[in-house]
């Protein structure tokens, strides 16, 4: 997920801060990309292109993007529609389009499901009280800038975005071998679990294994690199919250789950650590699922649902 302005997670200071923050950026895009009976900023096309959909009854906004680092094949992308009155729509699915440019016609079409943000039953959500987040699967063909419009069912709101998919992720791809990352443990850290994590309390049974020792033991695991006191965006969610809670579902079945913070020292100012360098990602938060083979079986960037990574691990580790 891109990095923005917002600190969700932090103390009293920040977090009124972060608010502030959220609200001063989220007027900026209301007043920028909302307004009723409109058209898209820019292009049109006829009937049965992307923009005319964008002439239907209702207001016409922009999309919240949760990620950003597409390659093709594949696309998972998540995404908020936020009404003009700052509000999130949360409608159970939305429609989804996607096109070359606003005036071609839409070649794939999907539907986004509304996933819910944190463990089930914590109440917890993303900055700003997002609780929920749409995600959808897109097959895209090859590198390029798309086009997409969503549109949830049952509202009168149509919401314009665009994907920018390279030749290549940054991240580490799926089917690659994952980076033999001595990523540190509370052995290795002799106890000084504030070194580890952010989190509070600390989440010390994701701080037991590193991803090196795991590659060499050929077990599968979750990895998550996230930064609970810190993370930077508004869609990111309790993402370490969601790991521990498949953790306590599917440790005795053999997989590990290991939780690496971002920044170094634990310090944002100090720009992120060698493991994210290691990983080749640019954003936070990421998931990614390792096989005994150690290769990457799925990634997740920003916020990922139990019900996803549950399912993916049931698929993929197990």
């Amino acid at each position: 997920m891109a990095p923005g302005t917002d600190v969700l997670q932090g103390g009293v200071a920040n977090e009124r801060l972060g608010r502030a923050v959220f609200v001063a950026v989220l007027v900026a895009l209301v007043a920028a990309g909302c307004g009723t009976h409109g058209r898209p900023a820019s292009g049109g096309g006829g009937s049965g292109s992307l923009g005319s959909l964008m002439k239907r009854p209702g207001e016409d906004v922009t999309v919240v993007a949760g990620d950003s680092d597409f390659a093709p094949g594949d696309v998972r992308f998540s995404f908020l529609v936020i009404k003009h009155d700052a509000r999130a729509v949360d409608r159970a699915r939305a429609r989804v389009w996607l096109a070359r440019s606003q005036s071609g016609k839409p070649f794939e079409r999907a539907t986004a499901q509304l996933e819910t943000i944190g463990p089930p039953g914590a109440g917890e959500s993303a900055f700003g009280g997002v609780g929920r987040i749409y995600v959808v699967h897109l097959r895209v063909p090859r590198p390029g800038r798309y086009w997409l419009v969503a549109e949830p069912v049952g509202a009168k709101i149509q919401a314009l975005g665009t994907l920018e998919v390279k030749a290549r992720s940054d991240s580490v791809a799926v089917g690659a071998k994952a980076p033999d990352s001595a990523t540190p443990t509370l052995v290795s850290a002799q106890g000084a679990v504030s070194k580890l994590t952010t989190r509070a309390p600390p989440d010390r049974a994701l701080l037991r294994y590193s991803v090196a020792g795991s590659l060499a033991a050929q077990k599968p695991f979750v990895v998550t690199f996230a930064t609970p006191r810190y993370c930077t965006s508004r869609t990111c969610g309790p993402v370490v919250d969601v790991v521990d809670y498949a953790r306590r579902k599917f440790a005795a079945r053999g997989v590990r789950f290991i939780h690496v913070e971002v920044y170094t020292e634990n310090r944002p100012a100090l720009g992120y650590n060698g493991w994210m360098r290691q990983w080749g990602l640019k954003t936070e938060p990421w998931t990614f699922l390792v096989g005994r083979d150690g290769r990457i079986k799925a990634k997740f960037e920003g916020s990922v649902s139990a019900g996803e990574l549950e399912s993916a691990i049931r698929r993929l580790l197990l």
